[in-house]
């Protein structure tokens, strides 16, 4: 119809998309867009086994909370006791 199925429309479509963007750029797309598929294809593989570790981790956290979160809760009271200490 418009000449989509000829091997000549797709070759002239293919050199002005280099010349506009260039090797460099079309080779950091295609790394980019083979990363993106195998990252993708690893996650759905895991499935279930990365939910499991999240949930794991998040019980952990809250049996077991950081020693800067329990020294930090602490003086909070401390700076209010000692500002109605100075308050006349």
């Amino acid at each position: 119809m418009f000449g989509l199925d000829s091997i000549w429309h797709w070759l002239i479509v293919l050199v002005i998309v280099v010349l506009l963007f260039g090797t460099a750029k079309l080779r950091n797309a295609g790394e980019d867009l083979g990363a993106a598929i195998r990252n993708f294809k690893k996650g759905m593989s895991q499935g279930d086994d990365g939910e499991a570790a999240k949930a794991k981790a998040v019980h952990e956290l809250k049996a077991d909370p950081p020693a800067d979160a329990a020294a930090t809760q602490g003086t909070g009271e401390q700076a209010k006791s000692e500002q109605r200490d100075r308050a006349p």
